[in-house]
């Protein structure tokens, strides 16, 4: 089990690194993560959701995303609310109290029965379970009743080691610091640390490694070096548009804003456009609230988890006026789940699946309704993307809580973007549509996540949002050469002689 001191020390990306390594000797590797907490997840095989981390460790052992490879996740809908999804599956939504405070015992038995019963199974079917912990092992408020960290390691009675990320500073103090809090028990299960994100001589590092492995009479299995432009889904944060260099940083480029909005889920959607060479990427977040608000050729509304009231927060930035200005001026603009619905004349909420019951008005530029339902829309699906008259397949996913409905007119006349095959269900494969283009070819409004992965989708909505002579680019296939460049490293770095030895 891969533990950090600190959220971000580099646990996902190590796990990923270290199933790509064991997959490719040849070991039936499978990654775990008990408990997480994201708002970027990923539709599964067996039609549930896991966390993005997840599932890139599924790929990076060669495999379909599964349920079992994390099945308790909590996706937050407030500051102190959370879904919670067991086995792919929403089941309610809990405030914090429900899952730390006194009341949480109910909460947490039926969460490691879920975790258990995913990782017996898992140990049944593949040789070796690379684990993931959350957050750190010495947030010593939340220790009663642990299931991400050390109270599942101590329950699957499995061998642990702690990274730390050296780029912050502090990576001795939060390594012995970390131990320090852990019972003797726990303290025996750590087997090691890996530093993370080193720069410059390692030499001069030595004699406090050396230090550390006095103090702890624990090893360091290794230094890693920080790693420039590794472009792996990211979980949670929100990742900048690398630099452009060379020739293309001179060509004219299609301008995309993607805005950031308090509960924004999914942002890997926008990876193929962050890494596009001809596309200027931008977030654009309430840190810009007292700039003018920036040109661009696009603007995408992502999905949200809570869209009712990321939609009132777009309207207290003034982003409204700002789109309707930008369309004012031929900008283009798509909606993505949640986006699309923001884009719709009105979301209606009578249950209060997603915050208090309630309707809120949309920004009135697509003509659909929406009401947000208890049964949640998890598949994967593909089909056909059209427009400007051209047609392209894409494979992709839905996970959303609203039903969208069409005025009488659309439902006539429909501008069809998507024919979506959802396999998998009682009744077979079905052909329907899914999406909207507006009457003056400016807004378009899809549920669909991950079209943009899919190169040819990719290319023909950049030529859509008026970039002509739009380059194709495979998503697929740099997430394979990263995960091999990482591997590659791991092997040049760890000591794998010893983590073998932990292993075993």
């Amino acid at each position: 089990m891969v533990q950090g001191t600190t959220s971000d020390a580099g646990k996902s990306t190590l796990v990923a690194g270290l199933c790509r390594v064991f997959a490719r000797h040849g070991v039936e590797v499978a990654p775990f993560k008990p408990q997480n907490m994201a708002l970027n997840s990923a539709v599964t095989e067996d039609g549930g959701e896991i966390g993005r981390a997840q599932a890139l460790q599924a790929v990076a052992c060669n495999l379909k995303p599964h349920t079992d490879f994390n099945p308790v996740l909590l996706k937050p809908s407030s500051d102190t609310g959370a879904q919670v999804i067991i086995h792919g599956k929403a089941l309610t939504t809990l405030e914090a109290k429900a899952f730390f405070g006194p009341q949480s015992q109910g909460y947490k038995a039926m969460a490691l029965d879920a975790v258990m019963t995913s990782f017996r199974r898992l140990r049944q079917q593949y040789s070796l379970v690379v684990i993931e912990g959350a957050g750190s092992p010495a947030e010593i408020n939340l220790r009663h009743g642990d299931i991400a960290n050390m109270g599942f390691a101590e329950e699957a009675d499995c061998p642990v080691i702690i990274i730390a990320d050296i780029d912050k500073g502090g990576v001795f103090a939060h390594l012995v610091g970390t131990l320090a809090l852990l019972s003797p028990s726990e303290q025996a299960r750590v087997k090691g640390f890996v530093i993370n994100r080193f720069r410059g001589d390692i030499s001069l590092l030595q004699s406090g490694v050396d230090w550390l492995e006095n103090y702890t009479q624990k090893p360091v299995l290794g230094v890693l070096p920080y790693l420039h432009d590794l472009h792996l889904d990211a979980e949670d944060s929100l990742i900048a548009a690398p630099n452009a260099t060379g020739n293309i940083a001179q060509q004219k480029k299609l301008v995309v804003l993607v805005l950031v909005l308090p509960r924004i889920s999914n942002h890997t959607d926008f990876d193929p456009l962050r890494l596009h060479p001809q596309v200027e990427f931008r977030y654009v977040s309430m840190a810009d609230q007292h700039q003018p608000f920036p040109a661009a050729d696009l603007i995408i509304l992502p999905g949200s988890k809570n869209v009712r009231a990321d939609l009132n927060f777009m309207r207290q930035q003034g982003w409204d006026s700002a789109i309707f200005k930008h369309l004012r001026y031929g900008g283009k603009v798509i909606g993505i789940c949640g986006g699309y619905q923001m884009l719709g004349k009105m979301i209606n909420d009578p249950l209060g699946i997603e915050d208090k019951a309630g309707s809120s008005a949309g920004l009135g530029l697509l003509d659909i309704t929406t009401e947000l339902t208890a049964n949640k829309v998890l598949t994967q699906v593909s089909g056909q993307l059209q427009l400007n008259q051209q047609q392209v397949s894409f494979d992709g996913y839905e996970i959303h809580c609203g039903i969208s409905h069409f005025s009488a007119s659309i439902i006539s006349h429909p501008v069809t973007i998507f024919s979506v095959d959802h396999s998998g269900t009682t009744s077979g494969a079905m052909t329907q549509s899914d999406g909207q283009v507006s009457q003056d070819n400016l807004i378009m409004g899809t549920y669909i996540h991950g079209l943009l992965d899919n190169p040819s989708a990719c290319q023909l909505i950049l030529q859509w949002a008026g970039l002509e002579q739009a380059q194709v680019i495979d998503i697929n296939q740099i997430r394979e050469q990263q995960l091999n460049r990482l591997a590659d490293v791991l092997e040049a770095h760890l000591d794998f002689e010893q983590l073998i030895g932990v292993i075993s």
